[in-house]
Order: C-alpha cells, then sequence, then structure tokens
C-alpha cells in the first residue's frame, strides 16, 4: 500500500491524549473521515489501523463520486484519558488544518465527544442520526442489487446494532425483511428486538446463523478464513468497514459462491450525506446514493469478466478515477 499523503500525531500530557490523524489522498479533495475511540497495543498499532480505513476512505469517496479523498483519525482509550479535555485538544488540530481534513463519528466517539470537537472546530458532523441513515440508504441499494430482488422476505442477521446497526436495521424492517440480530451489548440488542420484533441471537451464533444475508455492522475484520468456510448467507452485505480480514478470506468465501459485497459502497451513505452537502453543497444526496448500486452492478460485473474479486474490481475503478480526478464516469 503506498504512504499517505500526511501523518499528524496528536498529544496532550493534560488530559492524556494521544492520537493520530491520517490523511491518506486530497487528489479530489478535502480528506474525509470519521474518528475512532478504541483500545490499541500502542500507537503503531493505532496508525496501522488508521491508515488502512483512510485509504478505504479514499476508494469509498472515488466510487461514490464524491469531491472528497480519505482520511482517519485514531484515539488511543485508556483509562486516564480524560475525554472532554481531550476532544477539545484533538479538535483544535483539526481546525489548524483548515479544512483539509473533515469529520465525524465513528466506533468508541460518543455524541458528547464529538459535542467537544465542535466547542472548538468547524469541520466536524455532529448529528450521528442522519448519517446513520444514509449508512442504512446505502446498505439497501447495495443490498438490493446484490440480490436483484426487494429485500422483502427476506432473512438478514444483522451484528451490531449501534446507530448504524440500529437504523439498518430499522431500514430493512421498513422493507419487509426478517431480521435476526445481536450485539455485544444484550441490553442494546434486547431493546431492539423489542422495538422491531426481531429475533435476538448469540453473538458468536449470528455470524454461522442460516440466512440469507449476513450484515456486519461494528468492527471490521469480522470475517476470517475459518468463519468463511462456516459461513451460511449467501451473501454478506454490512454497514462496517473492512468487513474480510484478508484476502485469504475473500478467496476463500469467493470460492464458496458467497458473495462479500465491497463495504467500499455498503457503507457510504454517511461520508456521501456529509461531504455532498458541507463541500459540494447538494440539498439532497439521495441520487448520489442511489448510484451505487448502479455501479455495484458494473462492479459486479467486471468482477465476473476478469475473473477478479469484487473489493478488487472496485478499488481498480477508485483507482482511474483518482488517476483522471476530471472524470465522473463510475
Amino acid at each position: 500500500m503506498r504512504q499517505p499523503e500526511d501523518v499528524i500525531y496528536v498529544s496532550d500530557a493534560e488530559s492524556g491524549l494521544e492520537a493520530v490523524i491520517v490523511i491518506d489522498s486530497t487528489v479530489l479533495g478535502p480528506a474525509a473521515g470519521g474518528i475512532r475511540t478504541a483500545r490499541y497495543a500502542g500507537l503503531a498499532a493505532a496508525q496501522r489501523d488508521a491508515e488502512s480505513l483512510a485509504r478505504a476512505m479514499t476508494f469509498k469517496c472515488a466510487l461514490a463520486g464524491l469531491d472528497a479523498g480519505g482520511a482517519k483519525c485514531v484515539v488511543l482509550e485508556h483509562p486516564g484519558l480524560d475525554r472532554q479535555l481531550a476532544f477539545r485538544a484533538l479538535g483544535k488540530t483539526i481546525e489548524e488544518q483548515g479544512g483539509r481534513f473533515r469529520t465525524a463519528g465513528d466506533l468508541g466517539t460518543t455524541d458528547a465527544d464529538l459535542t467537544e470537537l465542535a466547542s472548538v472546530t468547524r469541520y466536524v458532523h455532529t448529528e450521528t442520526g442522519p448519517l446513520a441513515d444514509a449508512v442504512a440508504e446505502s446498505h439497501l441499494v447495495c443490498l438490493e442489487s446484490a440480490l436483484g430482488q426487494r429485500v422483502a422476505g427476506i432473512r438478514i442477521a444483522v451484528q451490531g446494532v449501534g446507530s448504524i446497526g440500529a437504523a439498518i436495521c430499522r431500514r430493512l424492517k421498513s422493507e419487509g425483511a426478517e431480521l435476526l440480530i445481536a450485539d455485544i451489548d444484550e441490553a442494546r440488542a434486547a431493546t431492539i428486538a423489542d422495538e422491531l420484533g426481531a429475533e435476538l441471537c448469540d453473538t458468536a451464533e449470528l455470524l454461522r446463523a442460516d440466512v440469507d444475508v449476513l450484515a456486519p455492522c461494528a468492527r471490521g475484520g469480522v470475517i476470517d478464513v475459518e468463519l468463511a468456510t462456516e459461513v451460511r448467507a449467501r451473501i454478506i452485505c454490512g454497514g462496517a468497514n473492512n468487513i474480510a480480514r484478508d484476502r485469504k478470506t475473500e478467496l476463500r468465501l469467493a470460492q464458496r459462491g458467497v458473495l462479500l459485497v465491497p463495504d467500499l459502497l455498503s457503507s457510504a451513505g454517511a461520508v456521501i450525506a456529509g461531504i455532498g452537502r458541507s463541500v459540494m453543497g447538494l440539498s439532497d444526496t439521495h441520487g448520489l446514493i442511489s448510484n451505487l448500486g448502479r455501479t455495484l452492478d458494473r462492479i459486479l460485473t467486471e468482477s465476473a469478466e476478469a475473473g477478479r474479486l469484487p473489493s478488487s474490481a472496485a478499488r481498480a475503478r477508485a483507482r482511474k478515477r483518482l488517476a483522471s480526478p476530471e472524470s465522473d464516469n463510475l
């Protein structure tokens, strides 16, 4: 993987903040990516994760037709972290970038954290609800494209019902899907199940459940080679980033005839909604989200014709746009 354009280390002794911002590319426009707050073995591990996620954001923005590149910020979570002071300190660094980095929430970052950021920087999107709803829309568009039909009557297992997973569940239920859900927060899962009339399941069992579709909506890398051998769903389409652990996992799924929809497309709703409005000045981003289905159709056709993984075909298409930024031929 090529080197990112910039890596910015942020530390603040008073709050205990240690974070890294990776700006992967600004070829198409300002770099967009959320802030992930999580425990890591150290700064090097956090940076590796941020670089991988930032590169995925570059491809995601390119495929979505956005005037933006990719970035990611990772905050190292630890018991001594004063979150209020830490996110203010981080926000000051983001503001100093002058809009080169546009951000929002991600796994482990709370609405309160985003509020602290917004008190010192203009370049953060604090409304998590609309962004989660946009991911639910992009997920539905891509899933129905992959299925070749509406989701009504389709049995779907959703892993993770945080803001994005819950929004996906609500959208799928409204379209008539049958839901099986799980979350490490059992109380949260029970609440969503009760609201939607969904079936509850153990988190480990859900990934191997006898369903039509598996929708991972929490951490990335949840599908490894072992699970790829055991998964019973015929389609994997989620709201999480980097769903497959590695290329070997993707190859094993393909060998078994399981379609892994590139999450570069299925999870793109949030960045489309955020960048479409804040950078591109669009009052309505539904058109860009709807176009993801047509883009996926082209990618799956190219994948089948070339005998390559859908993810490889997606990245190749993204690289074409990055090489010719003026082109909108996705």
